[in-house]
């Protein structure tokens, strides 16, 4: 099982430090492009498209994994799964070149469920070593990216992501039901955030506003609440009084006040 905690962005960390006498020198990874940035696998399809575009002056060897994306104890949490395959598996792409990579997904969700992966594309570091300027020898660390895209599958009679090149119906739209609270934990306080909706909440543009302050919880996006989970971030300090909750849900042009929970 993989477990994480960090909201879902690109995450860079150092994986191979290549010492040599000289001075010290950091080596970029490849920089790639992704898109659509939220795919989804609707009821009436088989496979959906990512594709992957090399951004970067070196070529980038990649690693596509698709894992069971659930929530639990205010933490994502990724598990093995076989339900929606990624392929190719691994990729390399020479730089300014395109790889496409399928979705397929190998089940039925059930009716009017919304099902959610990650999928989490890894660059397979270089085993060449860092080439030296000018003949100089050169200390060199080498960083891997990872890159992780929400992903969300729905039964039949379910839809969330709008799309103006398919017919809906619309009572089949699904949305959050969200509310919050605060809740205090050794000391410091936190915000919680429950979905008692069909589908997921992306949050962004989050805001406590207490009178006429407002504090941003975060800049940009805050993260997910999946359904029937609940999250926690903490607060940007104390809190006071009765406050409103203001955040912007998957990408609405306006941002809206949460119920407080009861």
């Amino acid at each position: 099982m993989y477990s994480s905690s960090q909201r879902p962005s690109v995450v860079r960390y150092a994986l191979l430090a290549l010492l040599v006498l000289g001075a010290a020198k950091v080596q970029a990874a490849s920089s790639v492009l992704i898109w659509p940035i939220d795919p989804v696998l609707e009821a009436d399809q088989q496979a959906s498209a990512l594709w992957l575009e090399n951004r970067g002056s070196e070529t980038a060897n990649l690693q596509i994994r698709v894992f069971a994306w659930s929530q639990s104890g205010f933490n994502d949490q990724y598990q093995n799964q076989r339900d929606v395959i990624g392929s190719p598996p691994v990729a390399k792409i020479e730089p300014g070149q395109k790889q496409l990579v399928r979705l397929t997904r190998t089940r039925e969700i059930p009716p009017g469920q919304e099902l959610a992966y990650r999928i989490i594309i890894d660059e397979i570091p270089s085993a060449a070593p860092p080439v030296a300027d000018a003949g100089k020898t050169a200390a060199a660390i080498r960083f891997q990216m990872r890159y992780s895209v929400p992903l969300f599958a729905y039964g039949v009679g379910l839809w969330s992501k709008e799309d103006t090149t398919r017919q809906r119906d619309p009572k089949g739209i699904g949305l959050p039901d969200l509310s919050w609270r605060t809740v205090a934990v050794d000391g410091r306080t936190y915000v919680e955030v429950r979905n008692q909706g069909a589908v997921h909440a992306r949050l962004t543009d989050v805001v406590l506003k207490q009178g006429s302050q407002s504090k941003p919880l975060v800049e940009g996006l805050l993260g997910y609440v999946l359904p029937g989970a609940i999250m926690r971030w903490p607060a940007p300090g104390p809190i006071a009084g009765d406050p409103a909750l203001q955040v912007r849900v998957n990408g609405a042009p306006q941002v809206q006040s949460i119920a407080p929970a009861r």
